[in-house]
């Protein structure tokens, strides 16, 4: 049989490549053919981009010394007019371009302007000389007016090219920069309209920045706004101090002054700044380079959070304060607002919309200086130093009470699998009507087991008396294996955490012997609580037991006391002279489980005592409890002095 070959061939034609296919795009082409390199982008975000440079650049006027107003003017059909009474663009003939002048160099010529080194401008938003370039590529109507030596100078573009050659027209007693364009509808969509409000606040943002400079902010009355003005005259003498009170408002604030100054960081390079910490989570973060936003960050804003770590270490190491070890970086920065600016020498950015500062030169500088300031405000502000401190430790046990409780925390059924080992739960299968009895020792414990009622009583031995979370604080209690037991049961949360919907049992009872011993654990207990979840008390779920004293029988009768003048009533009763036998109980342990059950866990026949926060007043009752079982034992001494006469009533 003769056999066939097939050849297959998988080679495709190729193109021809030669440098015949080579384009070279010339002057401003390239802007056009790809905007999002220059702007990142056509969207909003790259519109406003072109609002951005032309203002920046009437900023770096004012930066230098040269000018002092700006006037902003959002006009009619999505057209920005931006005046400056500056220097004014040069219009003199240009050495490499002798049949242009340095305006339409600067116009129509990427790379190029007056800022690639520090005779003209030490510091500027604009480094890399093509922002204006690409502002006047990307608009179908560019205009630009010079108000130099007497004279104005005009000339207009359509896409980047002139369309007429520069005029000369005397005009005197008058200097500065106008600059009118449209963003070109065929690159950004007709739909992709400036907003007012955001050019508002960016102008809002430049005026506090510079405090010797006043925006004249307008917008034509067609344009819809509601939360801003239409004509605004934006100086702000009191800088960004004056921005951090503006913004913040009446927001709560940890202490009562600001962190605030400025700086030289070296040659014609500065620093401001304005930092303060907040009780609620309103916060201003802002950073600037050159006046420029960097809503990314960077070195700047790296350079500001590092030294404030470095000189709350330093300054804790001389302080009063204990577990100051706990305190790091995310503690310092929780509610943190600031304002930070930066006057750079070249600057480097990370592209060319430049929303993140990476400049490596100055950063240790930066630092260094910032460390220094920080330093002598808190050991000057003994009072807000104090104040932080305290604050930041609360932010460190927050944090490390979140980190434990992931390990605690039920959220199905399979969470019975790692309950306490002690742990008698009950059977029932939803929370309605179940209770949870925290009982002093196993002894007791053991009895309290027997005498449940096993379908909706749980019981929960504790091994002496539980740590005191008011003196030894937060972050112990997730170290004491027996707050660990009762966080482990309720399984509810704790703090902000706290979910009452996974709450475990709708009764959490105390019950602990009648002496005070008992009393002292009752204490401990309900400081816990209150310490950890204040909700489920304000909740009604927090009670006492209360067992009783006495027993007393007198024949087939049988009698309980909770106390010595319960006990004397009982007796003051019975006038005859019938013998009768009382037994002190000295602890829950001793009570039989029938008794323990018919006198401290029946519903039927207990008496239970509800714990409240009078009012809802967590502040007095916090201070309250901050008074006896706090760290100062004086605080104790002046309750006991004061309220020794009259134990039994105590007024919070």
């Amino acid at each position: 049989m003769q056999k066939v070959q097939f050849k297959v061939s998988n080679k495709k034609k190729t193109k021809s490549y030669s440098a015949k296919d080579i384009t070279v795009l010339e002057g401003l082409e390239p802007v056009r053919q790809r905007p999002g390199m220059y702007i990142g982008g056509i969207d909003e975000n790259g519109l406003h981009h072109l609002a951005s440079e032309v203002i920046d650049n009437a900023m770096d006027e004012v930066v230098e010394g040269s000018a002092s107003v700006l006037e902003v003017h959002l006009a009619k059909g999505n057209i920005l007019r931006v005046k400056d009474n500056g220097r004014g663009i040069p219009i003199d003939k240009h050495p490499k371009f002798k049949d242009k002048s340095a305006l339409e160099v600067i116009l129509t010529t990427l790379h190029s302007g007056g800022k690639f080194n520090d005779k003209v401008y030490e510091t500027s938003g604009g480094l890399h000389g093509v922002g204006i370039s690409v502002v006047n590529a990307l608009s179908d109507k560019f205009n630009v007016e010079v108000y130099r030596d007497g004279f104005i100078y005009c000339q207009s573009y359509i896409k980047g090219k002139s369309i007429n050659k520069l005029t000369k027209k005397p005009f005197k007693n008058k200097r500065g920069t106008f600059i009118e364009f449209h963003p070109d509808e065929s690159i950004f969509g007709k739909n992709n309209q400036f907003s007012p409000e955001r050019l508002y606040h960016l102008c809002k943002s430049k005026a506090y920045l510079q405090k010797n400079v006043e925006i004249r902010w307008s917008c034509d009355e067609t344009y819809p706004i509601s939360k801003i003005p239409y004509k605004d005259i934006l100086k702000f003498p009191g800088g960004i101090l004056e921005a951090m009170k503006t913004e913040l408002g009446s927001a709560e604030l940890i202490t009562d002054n600001f962190f605030n100054g400025r700086s030289d960081i070296g040659e014609n390079q500065k620093v401001e700044w304005s930092i303060t910490w907040t009780k609620e989570e309103k916060q201003i973060t802002s950073s600037y380079c050159n006046t420029i936003p960097t809503p990314l960050g960077g070195t700047h804003e790296n350079a500001l959070k590092n030294a404030l770590i470095r000189s709350i270490k330093s300054y804790v190491k001389f302080s009063k304060f204990k577990k100051t070890s706990l305190i790091l970086m995310e503690d310092v920065t929780k509610n943190i607002s600031f304002i930070i600016s930066v006057f750079l020498k070249n600057p480097q950015f990370q592209g060319q919309t430049k929303e993140k500062l990476v400049s490596q030169d100055s950063d240790r500088l930066l630092e260094s200086t910032l460390k220094d300031h920080f330093d002598h405000w808190l050991t000057g502000s003994t009072n807000s130093a104090n104040q932080l401190i305290e604050f930041f430790l609360r932010n460190a046990e927050e944090r490390i009470r979140e980190k434990n409780e992931k390990n605690i925390s039920r959220k199905d059924l399979k969470r019975k699998l790692r309950l306490p080992g002690k742990l008698a739960d009950c059977s029932s299968s939803t929370s309605k009507n179940t209770e949870l009895f925290l009982v002093e020792g196993d002894s007791a414990g053991g009895s309290a087991k027997q005498a449940r009622d096993r379908v909706n009583q749980a019981v929960l031995p504790l091994k002496g008396k539980i740590l005191n979370i008011a003196s030894a604080g937060i972050t112990k209690s997730f170290e004491n294996q027996e707050v660990l037991n009762i966080l482990q049961a309720l399984g509810c949360g704790v703090k902000d955490k706290y979910r009452e919907d996974k709450l475990r049992y709708e009764k959490i009872i105390i019950m602990t012997d009648a002496d005070v011993d008992g009393d002292h654990i009752s204490a401990l207990l309900m400081t816990c609580f209150f310490s950890l979840m204040p909700k489920l008390i304000e909740n009604n779920h927090l009670f006492i037991a209360c067992p009783p004293l006495y027993r007393i029988v007198m024949g087939e009768n049988i009698y309980y006391a909770m106390d010595e003048h319960q006990k004397n009533e009982i007796l003051s009763k019975f006038k005859s002279k019938r013998k009768y036998e009382i037994n002190r109980f000295k602890g829950l342990g001793e009570m039989m489980p029938k008794q323990l059950k018919e006198t401290t866990m029946s519903p039927s026949t207990r008496k239970l005592k509800k714990i409240i926060i009078p009012s809802k007043n967590y502040i007095k009752t916090g201070n309250f409890v901050d008074q006896i079982m706090g760290k100062k034992p004086e605080k104790r001494l002046e309750f006991i002095k004061k309220n020794s006469e009259n134990v039994n009533i105590i007024n919070l």
